[in-house]
């Protein structure tokens, strides 16, 4: 019943409320990128969305505009070079997803759920689909989010997407926030360049 009648109005609710008070945040973070660095304040990408539809995400630009395109961050050779001075501590902060709460209001995300796979990540993709983790609104944060985040491998990702959709209710969506709120405030999980670092490092 949560996800089907309150989830939505919810997401709709809080992300009007955090735009409203966030708007002078939102003013200073676009000036100080256009200080630090040559390139739109905006940055647009192509997701997956719910049932595998694409739509564009929104993001605060936090590496420069030669970066190569669509290109998972963990697939650059020496991410650290493309990113700018402000998308340093943006990225760290977690302020550069700001932007998607107009992916929230406009129906495309929610606030809760998995984090939405770019178009050509295949990989993830097709592994969530055996969880029917594509067949929720990708989210803000989610599950996998404060379970690991960038240390965790594809296939881990998308179990801990899997256990999301399994037992999605508002418990758990706020579960979910809470947990990032202390990842954040712990900078956990956030390691540039490195899918499955945890993984890596346990070998």
């Amino acid at each position: 019943m949560y996800a089907k009648r309150f989830k939505r109005p919810l997401d709709v609710i809080i992300s009007c409320v955090a735009l409203l008070f966030l708007t002078p945040i939102f003013y200073l973070l676009m000036l100080l990128i256009k200080f630090d660095s040559k390139g739109p304040v905006l940055f647009k990408q192509k997701r997956v969305g719910i049932h595998k539809n694409y739509f564009i995400l929104y993001k605060f630009r936090t590496m420069r505009v030669d970066t190569p395109k669509d290109t998972p961050t963990h697939l650059l050779e020496d991410s650290e070079a493309y990113i700018t001075k402000i998308g340093r501590f943006l990225r760290k902060t977690s302020l550069d997803e700001l932007p998607q709460l107009v992916n929230i209001i406009s129906g495309e995300m929610s606030i809760v759920g998995p984090r939405p796979a770019l178009w050509n990540q295949d990989d993830l993709v097709a592994e969530r689909d055996k969880y029917k983790a594509n067949d929720v609104r990708p989210g803000l944060t989610g599950w996998a989010q404060i379970n690991g985040r960038d240390e965790l491998s594809i296939n881990e990702k998308a179990k801990l997407d899997g256990v999301y959709v399994n037992e999605l209710s508002f418990l758990m969506d706020y579960r979910c926030l809470v947990g990032t709120i202390k990842s954040v405030l712990r900078n956990e999980g956030i390691v540039e360049g490195g899918t499955g670092q945890m993984k890596k490092e346990k070998k």
